[in-house]
């Protein structure tokens, strides 16, 4: 690979700087080099991302959250042994190192393009009523409101497109018909597209129980009046790296409590925290589903993805958080839906 020296950082570099590596180039890695450019760790989207659950600031130093031992191949390999590693670790990159361990180059699994096709099914969650809009869903559905030019669902499916996804499957309820009329089946934009309808609403996880069978990969759920710019192939790469049954996106939330905090025991004041701000994860509302957990969602009954999850932690079933750090907006207000109007025209998303 060309041009490796953008891909290099030295292991004091803050986790912001490997963000933009990562984010700017097609290899999705950086590589952490000491002064004599020796190998000494790589880190990943899947590595910072799991630094930010553990709530490591992405001002902190990459040393915090690298891959002290990462698969390396050496120069003098053959390209048979290079791939044979890739293939039985499951790597779409792999560093080549002298026999110092001095970086080399950076081995690809094929082109690591954007627009890879997957044959994963997407699911789009599209038969909410869109109240809290008002006047604005009286005559026509929320997914069917415009940002910009298009529908909102419209540039959730073009985004998803962009991404290499090509399988879609609509859920809706409310004015399902005009949805149903907009989309087709798919032809306008080369892609499937097929329906769920619900009669009465099922919620964002009681609708997969009318899927008419049983996909054979993780399928992506996604509510549709979510705008974002989340890289859908790295959440799925989570959601098998980590062996999840379930992955839920997450959000980090802040809210700042307006007046001092008083901690006190029995009747001794112990510390005043004068208006401490409050750290959360939250939904983000898209989900990867593996197929096996389908069984646990019951049948024409209301059902919500939270359900689920508490459902799945009941049984043990491993689940994942995978936080979101790209652009996210819920179109669930009016102020919401205005904005996203606003920054569309600037080109945000």
């Amino acid at each position: 690979m060309k041009q490796i020296d953008k891909l290099l950082i030295s292991p004091q570099a803050s986790i912001l700087e490997a963000l933009h590596i990562i984010d700017k180039g097609t290899a999705q890695i950086a590589l952490v080099v000491d002064t004599n450019q020796r190998l000494i760790g790589t880190i990943t989207d899947g590595d910072i991302r799991r630094g930010i659950l553990k709530g490591i600031d992405l001002k902190s130093e990459v040393n915090l959250i690298m891959k002290t031992d990462p698969i390396t191949s050496l120069e003098a390999d053959s390209k048979d042994i290079v791939f044979a590693k890739m293939k039985n670790y499951n790597l779409k990159q792999i560093p080549i190192t002298d026999p110092d361990g001095k970086i080399v180059r950076l081995e690809l699994l094929g082109e690591i393009i954007r627009h890879e096709r997957s044959d994963n099914w997407v699911v789009l969650m599209a038969g909410g009523l869109g109240t809290r809009l008002g006047e604005l869903t009286r005559d026509c559905p929320k997914p069917l409101l415009k940002v910009g030019s298009k529908p909102i669902l419209e540039v959730i499916l073009e985004n998803f497109i962009s991404n290499g996804f090509y399988r879609f499957i609509i859920s809706v309820n409310y004015k399902a018909e005009m949805i149903m009329e907009y989309f087709g089946n798919g032809l306008k934009w080369g892609v499937e597209i097929i329906y769920l309808q619900e009669n009465k609403r099922l919620g964002t996880a009681g609708a997969l129980s009318l899927l008419p069978f049983i996909p054979d990969k993780p399928i992506l759920v996604m509510n549709g009046d979510l705008l974002t710019k989340v890289n859908f192939q790295q959440l799925l790469d989570f959601h098998l790296d980590t062996r999840a049954k379930a992955t839920m996106c997450v959000r980090e939330y802040e809210f700042q409590v307006p007046y001092g905090v008083v901690k006190v025991d029995n009747y001794r004041l112990q510390s005043i925290e004068e208006k401490p701000v409050q750290h959360f994860f939250i939904s983000g509302g898209i989900y990867v589903i593996s197929p096996e957990v389908l069984q646990y969602i019951p049948e024409e009954t209301f059902y919500d993805m939270p359900s689920l999850f508490d459902k799945l932690l009941q049984i043990n079933a491993p689940t994942s958080a995978f936080p979101i750090r790209e652009y996210w907006m819920d179109i669930g207000r009016m102020d919401d839906f205005e904005r996203a109007n606003s920054e569309y025209l600037e080109g945000i998303f």
